[in-house]
């Protein structure tokens, strides 16, 4: 009985594209600047937080021999037991819900003002720029003075206009808005310098198109310039919305003591700082350090999921 067997024709060999001259110099050349710089960063990026997942699971204080291993009873008594830190929650979360849109909305319109500038853009720029190189301390500082009840130069405007002079930072109600209202200043100029070079980069003929087709201001800020500047708008969101989450300086340095008054300034980044170098409690400093990584990660992918561009240009 005659078998009979299919050959199955045999795929011709791809050639090899022969590499160029010195490509094994090249590789070896980028490997040895690529490998210093990744061994880097995995020292001083991913390390640290294997250390702080590592601690926030112990008992760790600095003073005790030990480091006990407790699971997740640090996350636990912060969910659970500990008012303080739903406070600090509580107010990082209410200052950088508002503080981002506010700085967005101011920055927003005036770097669109100063895209119209012909003469002296560069002037005004340098002087929105300004306070943003500035020491955060240090316009903390200015601004405490400003804020003082007797002394200060806010309160004697509102005398002169016949209004109340409240104590801006010694009052709960007021001491967390009188300093964002500080931080969005300071921070404005980072903003708008990003939103003006997003603004530079859509083409006229897309406006020029619009005014032909009769199209006013709002329209064409509606229907070019917002879905063309998404991107930018993204960037700047998230930046801002981190910076914000982090907040540590100006309610360190502008409250009588860090926190005042009754802990409504108290962020989550100073509560930590308080736990791990004040009480000594560096574990459970390092469980609240990985809840608020999670609060950014989940923040920053509902920005993404939100404000993700759909147009291209």
């Amino acid at each position: 009985m005659a078998v009979s067997t299919l050959l199955v024709p045999a795929k011709p060999r791809v050639a090899r594209r022969p590499r160029p001259p010195g490509h094994a110099s090249q590789m070896a050349f980028v490997a040895s600047g690529l490998i210093p710089i990744l061994a880097m960063f995995a020292v001083f990026a991913f390390a640290p937080v294997g250390i702080v997942l590592w601690l926030s699971l112990h008992k760790y204080n600095q003073l005790a021999p030990t480091a006990p291993f407790i699971g997740l009873r640090n996350f636990e008594f912060a969910f659970y037991t500990d008012p303080y830190f739903i406070n600090a929650l509580t107010v990082t979360l209410k200052y950088a819900l508002v503080a981002v849109p506010l700085n967005l909305l101011f920055a927003l319109p005036i770097a669109i003002g100063l895209n119209q500038v012909t003469r002296l853009r560069a002037v005004f720029r340098s002087a929105f720029f300004l306070p943003t190189v500035a020491s955060a301390v240090g316009v903390s500082l200015i601004w405490r003075y400003l804020y003082e009840p007797q002394a200060g130069a806010l309160n004697a405007l509102l005398a002169i206009a016949g209004l109340p002079q409240p104590s801006w930072l010694a009052d709960p109600t007021t001491a967390l808005w009188a300093i964002l209202v500080t931080a969005v200043w300071q921070d404005l100029g980072y903003n708008i310098l990003i939103l003006l070079a997003g603004l530079q980069t859509i083409p006229d003929d897309f406006y020029d198109a619009a005014k032909v087709d009769g199209a006013g201001p709002w329209p064409r800020f509606v229907g070019i310039t917002m879905p063309l500047l998404s991107r930018t708008l993204l960037f700047v969101s998230v930046l801002t919305m981190i910076s914000y989450l982090q907040q540590f300086t100006y309610v360190q340095v502008m409250p009588r003591e860090p926190g005042d008054p009754i802990h409504s300034t108290e962020t989550m980044v100073l509560y930590i700082y308080t736990k791990a170098f004040s009480n000594m409690q560096l574990g459970y400093a390092s469980a609240i350090s990985v809840v608020l990584m999670a609060i950014i990660l989940a923040i920053t992918l509902v920005q993404f999921r939100l404000l993700r561009s759909r147009w291209e240009y």
